[in-house]
């Protein structure tokens, strides 16, 4: 009887909770829309095109991961120009993005890329300009390289563990709550490390040994050593602080997590406190983040899970949480019949398994969150690129498999003119 009520529990482990509203969140990036929507006209008619498709809910970033922000700020400097395009000094963007969504009964979060502080591509950002020193340290396979040196990156990621840049971080999202207590909410986003080779700089050397209680005598290799495979690429070989290394970078993003929730709650108590991560979450501790619940148990299921990494699960943490469930594959059989090398975010590469799918993400999701924060599964839309009827099924597997919705970005839905498509499925599903 035991065993029934197992395998009951796993196989309605997916189902959204119970009498949970049904949010629909469709994500503003900073730059991509940032001459798009630079004057309150074009404001209020893409929130019109918004409400009519059926979200309930827009995600307005306003920390790019340049570390520029989109509002007049005392400690971050403010993007006024993007691409040669310059927005008026007397337009008010946030305070015109939180009246007219309110005007349309849209809920307005405000979004911040936390540890990332250059972009790459164009060579600006603070890393740049203020704080070279923040700028990640990579352990590859060619020695240490700063971020910024790697141009094959677009983001220049923070070390998560540097006190001062989190100090800094707080501090920016401090400022924001203040200056804007009508925010229905915020959500972090990057609040992890750039993969598994990153963080090695002495900060986290330190760091680490204080957290060990112990003096590494081979630094960085008694975490681990790159190795060559029989065609000439490259592959880890674990040291014997691996698995630890693994639980102190999940550690050291808990605690910022439960700090910057403090720090927003303590401003504006009303407030939402969201997060956004990437939905792959056997390989997520690649970033050094544990979105699941404290009591979902990784080590049961994971060689990379130490006894103690389940301590590190922040779900519990948060009031909404949404996924990345960037796939092409709809259905996990899709997924398991396709036959190419699988990518993710953290460069990873390897053969695809069921979670590598909207369903199989969604579902996973579920189980690892143990439902105790609304989960809403997420679309990028570019993935979806001339197939209309792919970004269909998409759209009704996240509204289906998890509590709602999320959509990126507003650019691809005008660029493609999905506004249709969207409100239809939405309206069909719901």
């Amino acid at each position: 009887m035991k065993s029934f009520f197992l395998f009951l529990f796993a196989s309605l482990a997916w189902l959204p909770a119970a009498g949970r509203e049904c949010h629909t969140l469709l994500w503003f990036d900073a730059t991509a829309n940032f001459a798009r929507l630079s004057c309150v006209d074009s404001i209020r008619y893409y929130l019109d095109k918004t409400k009519a498709a059926g979200f309930t809910d827009i995600v307005l970033d306003v920390k790019p991961i340049s570390g520029e922000v989109l509002y007049s700020s005392t400690i971050a400097p403010e993007m006024k120009e993007w691409q040669g395009f310059r927005r008026a000094d007397s337009f008010q963007f946030v305070p015109s993005m939180i009246k007219e969504a309110h005007r349309r009964g849209l809920r307005i979060h405000a979004s911040l890329n936390i540890f990332a502080g250059g972009h790459n591509f164009f060579d600006r950002g603070i890393c740049y300009t203020q704080y070279p020193e923040w700028a990640s340290t990579l352990y590859t396979d060619s020695g240490m390289v700063g971020m910024m040196a790697v141009k094959s990156k677009y983001s220049t990621m923070l070390n998560p563990a540097d006190p001062a840049i989190q100090h800094y971080e707080l501090s920016i999202l401090r400022e924001l709550a203040t200056r804007f207590p009508e925010l229905d909410g915020v959500i972090l986003d990057r609040v992890r490390y750039d993969g598994i080779a990153a963080d090695f700089s002495d900060v986290s050397r330190r760091l680490f040994e204080k957290y060990i209680g112990a003096v590494l005598q081979h630094f960085p290799q008694d975490v681990f050593h790159w190795t060559k495979n029989s065609d000439g690429s490259s592959r880890i070989a674990e040291g014997p602080y691996y698995n630890k290394w693994l639980e102190w970078r999940a550690r050291i993003v808990h605690d910022f997590i439960a700090a910057a929730r403090q720090t927003i709650k303590a401003v504006a108590p009303a407030m939402s406190f969201g997060d956004y991560t990437g939905a792959w979450y056997p390989i997520y501790y690649e970033v050094g983040v544990n979105w699941a619940s404290c009591t979902s148990d990784p080590a049961n299921a994971y060689a990379w899970a130490t006894l103690e990494y389940k301590n590190t699960g922040y779900a519990e943490l948060l009031d909404l949480f949404t996924t990345g469930n960037y796939f092409f594959e709809v259905t996990k059989d899709e997924a398991l019949a396709n036959t190419k090398a699988a990518h993710t975010e953290t460069g990873r590469i390897g053969r695809r398994e069921y979670w590598y799918s909207v369903e199989g993400s969604c579902e996973i999701a579920a189980e690892v969150t143990r439902k105790v924060v609304p989960v809403y599964g997420g679309l990028y839309v570019e993935q979806y690129a001339g197939h209309p009827e792919q970004f269909s099924k998409a759209v009704t597997m996240c509204l289906t498999k998890s509590d709602g919705l999320m959509v990126f970005d507003l650019i691809h839905i005008v660029n493609y003119n999905w506004w249709d498509l969207l409100g239809k499925v939405i309206r069909e599903t719901h």
